[in-house]
Parts: structure tokens; sequence; C-alpha cells
């Protein structure tokens, strides 16, 4: 149960893990898996839309700075990492939440500690595996992203769009002016175009103890910031707007998976934020 003893290895005293034996994931995760939400729906970009791919094989004349794309079939698509780290970053922000400095280039890492409140940053995005034994043993991350692809219609409606300067994608031009001078430097950078849609999985993982609504709450809270701040790069330049639409919430029980029973409608106390959601009222 969480918040109790944590599960001793063994050969060990309670409450104690060894240092000198490998850590067993499964023998350390306190309670059982007792239940999956599933929050579907979709991202609209409201503005262009900057996440950075790799320019290896970009040819002269290219876009300076790329978006990721699908290897198989070159369609732009959302890293779910980045949705996540940016969901991350801004509860952070808003609770002032830092971990300590890494390097001379990050003063203020990710927040990684194991506190005592149950629905924390760590607990709900994850931690590292050290870090799992200071308050009991935490599984390494509750929450799921999943990549987020482009939707069909906006598919179809680029590929038959004219004035897209590559494959899906627009060029945006930006100039650097040396303000003595005047002289410009141009830069081109590649965005998905405003009005692009794409389809979003998340998932929470609920152990027994849990509290479930404070961390679903939680998550919600993340996407309302982001949809208030920006996603991917050049943000404060006006990329990156997206507005997020919850069409979906179920979620499966450990009884549902006993039975080989499809995924149910959520019956919990936490509201979607009505900024985000999608659902209609009928529903």
């Amino acid at each position: 149960m969480y918040g109790g003893t944590p599960v001793p290895l063994p050969d060990e005293s309670p409450g104690i893990i060894s240092q000198s034996k490998p850590l067993n994931m499964s023998t350390i995760i306190n309670g059982r898996l007792s239940k999956k939400i599933l929050i579907e729906g979709t991202i609209t970009a409201r503005t262009g839309l900057h996440i950075g791919g790799t320019n290896l094989g970009m040819s002269i004349g290219g876009a300076d700075a790329t978006v990721v794309r699908n290897p198989l079939d070159n369609k732009p698509y959302i890293p779910g990492s980045s949705l996540k780290g940016k969901m991350r970053s801004m509860l952070e922000k808003l609770e002032g939440k830092f971990g300590d400095g890494q390097d001379a280039n990050i003063k203020a890492s990710p927040y990684t500690k194991v506190d005592d409140d149950p629905v924390s940053i760590s607990k709900i995005f994850g931690t590292m595996p050290e870090k799992m034994k200071e308050k009991g043993a935490q599984p390494p991350s509750r929450l799921i992203v999943r990549d987020c692809m482009m939707t069909k219609e906006t598919v179809d409606k680029l590929e038959k769009a004219k004035n897209t300067d590559m494959p899906y994608t627009e060029v945006k031009t930006e100039v650097v002016i040396d303000r003595i001078t005047s002289a410009a430097t141009p830069r081109q950078m590649e965005r998905v175009p405003a009005g692009a849609k794409f389809k979003m999985s998340i998932v929470l993982n609920l152990y027994d103890g849990d509290n479930g609504d404070g961390m679903l709450a939680k998550v919600f809270r993340g996407l309302v910031l982001v949809q208030n701040d920006y996603l991917g790069g050049k943000g404060t330049r006006g990329s990156g707007q997206v507005d997020f639409r919850v069409t979906g919430l179920k979620m499966k029980e450990r009884t549902h998976y006993e039975n080989d029973e499809d995924w149910a409608k959520y019956d919990g106390e936490t509201q979607i934020p009505t900024e985000i959601n999608g659902i209609k009222a009928s529903e």
C-alpha cells in the first residue's frame, strides 16, 4: 500500500533496498495495477507548429530548421516526449518545483524528488530509478503519452494544397536585423501549417492506493497550461499555439482485463476542464 512500509527484497530488512543488488522493478514497485485511464482527443495547431527534427539529408536551399517526420511516410507528427515534457515543465513552473542543476547549461533540471504529495509531479510523470527508494518504492512513471499522428483529414488537405513549400509543411522566413548597420540575415524554419490536426492518446496508470482523481486532474491541468502557452519551438515568436480537445475519457480496471472486457466510461469525480472539453453535452 502506498505510504506504508516499502516491500523489501528477499533477505533484506524491512524498508531497506540493497544497493549491492540490481533493482528488480517487479519487486520494488508497491501495489498492484488497479486501473488504466485513457484520454483521447485531438490537437489543433492554431499557428504554425515547429517541433524540430534532423537536418541530415536536407538539400541546398532547404529550411535551416526542419520538423520531425515519420521516416516511413514522411508525415510530420508530434512526439509524445515533446508533449509530456512540456506538460511537466509547465506544471513545475506553476508549482515552483525544480531539480538541481546538471551542468553549466542546465541550472534547473526536471523535478524528480519523490515527496509526500500523493499527486506529485514525479509520481505522475516519472523519476529516476535511484530516486524510487527515497520515499518507498514507486513506479518509474504513471503517465504514457503516445506520439500524435496527423489525422486523415489533415493529410488529405495538405496533399491537395497548392501553397505548401515542402510536403505537408510551410517554410517561414525570419530575418535578424543588425541594430546598427541594418544588415539582414535571413533564416528559414519549417512549420506544420495552422489548422493541422493530430490524434492525441494519453494513458494514466493507477496503482492500489493512488489518488486517481487527483492525478487525472493534474494531467488535465498540464494540458490546459500548454494550451495557454505553446508547444514546440519558437513559441515566443508566434509558433506553437495549440488547442486540445478531449473527446473520450475511458477506463479499464483489473476486472476488465480478467474478464476480457473493453474500455468502459470513466466513472470518477474529476471533470474535464471546459477549455479542453470536446465531449458533447449529450454524450
